[in-house]
């Protein structure tokens, strides 16, 4: 617990002092947000903001996490490790995406086939490597096995596997990249799916099969160590909100979405809670699906469901106020993450077998 509460105030104290250091670099720079011409109007306004705030969310969490261990003299695990690999791995990407826009002044970097190859080269390692590294009782960072509340079904082989991981990755990192859209939306979202892990691990840990032989217990690897990597994320995205908060003095970019989308994917992956991270991240599925909903109405009937895609911008053009939306989005974010701990909870050992 110690370690936990050590990294998310480190990596929060990192992000709050880092980030405005960060914003006059990018501003000496003139590393300024491009904005796409046929987006909403009211975002031209924003056109040079500093943007690429990401790194430092990535810095401060990785370092949030590296201290905390050092400080209560605890080693890393291969759990969190992997995790933090796959965070800074698309985060990579999604930085070589945004230098590429403020280096060349254009509102598009990487070519999506670029990205794409960038992403799943990031995601294959970290799906063979988590199927890697057993326990002394024989438990990986990840299963074969698919997984809602814990593991279920037989296992799928590696190959498959390591399939359906890219596919989790992909679609997650995208995901919140799409949700990236407005002020302090994704950095809100995503940070209550990290704070919803914190207690999915911290549940894990309480009714691990290696402490309790009860039905339900979890046979996940490093449970506690998965919480002080959310928890460093997350201090680390409330330091960087604090800044990204409407009006934004920063934009986080292809950098810090792909991150974040990222970190949450692979606590997933690591929790056993593959089909849970589709509720509790509900708010980027549903961006995700509207986005979806319009290119494949535009595609087969040349008509558009919403004035634009994703949803938030149909909601701008509508006629709403930017921080009405976030807000808004920010409660379904909040109902989703609650209907997903809310299923997690009532499946616990912990609640079937109070200790």
């Amino acid at each position: 617990m110690r370690t936990i509460i050590v990294a998310s105030a480190l990596s929060l104290i990192i992000g709050l002092l880092a980030t405005p250091v960060w914003i006059r670099v990018v501003r000496r720079l003139g590393y300024g947000q491009m904005v796409r011409e046929e987006g909403p109007q009211a975002h031209l306004s924003k056109r040079g903001t500093p943007t690429m705030g990401g790194t430092v969310l990535i810095v401060a969490a990785l370092a949030g996490y590296a201290i905390a261990h050092l400080a209560t003299l605890t080693p890393p695990t291969v759990s969190g490790v992997l995790v933090l690999f796959l965070m800074a791995g698309l985060g990579l990407v999604g930085f070589v995406d945004d230098y590429i826009k403020v280096f060349k002044q254009r509102s598009l970097g990487l070519r999506s086939g670029a990205k794409m190859i960038g992403i799943l080269i990031v995601g294959v390692v970290f799906a063979l490597l988590s199927l890697r590294f057993p326990d002394e009782y024989a438990i990986t960072p990840a299963t074969t096995h698919l997984s809602f509340l814990r593991d279920f079904g037989p296992s799928l082989g590696s190959l498959p596997f390591v399939l359906w991981a890219l596919a989790m990755i992909a679609g997650t990192s995208n995901a919140v990249n799409l949700t990236d859209g407005l002020d302090g939306l994704a950095a809100g979202a995503v940070g209550m799916v990290l704070g919803a892990y914190i207690l999915i691990s911290d549940r894990q840990l309480r009714g691990s099969c290696k402490l309790t032989l009860e039905p339900h217990c979890y046979t996940v690897r490093d449970p506690l160590d998965l919480a002080v990597v959310a928890a460093a994320a997350l201090g680390a995205l409330i330091g960087f909100l604090w800044w990204n908060a409407p009006p934004a003095k920063v934009f986080m970019g292809d950098t810090g979405s792909l991150a974040l989308g990222g970190v949450i994917v692979g606590l997933a992956l690591s929790t056993q809670t593959e089909m849970l991270l589709v509720i509790l991240a509900g708010l980027p599925v549903i961006i995700t699906l509207s986005v979806i909903v319009q290119v494949g109405s535009f595609k087969m009937t040349r008509r558009r469901v919403f004035k634009m895609a994703p949803l938030q911008h149909h909601f701008e053009l509508s006629g709403w106020a930017e921080t009405t939306i976030v807000v808004r989005f920010w409660l379904v974010s909040a109902l989703c993450v609650a209907t997903g701990l809310a299923l997690f909870y009532l499946d616990s050992p912990h609640f079937l077998f109070p200790l």
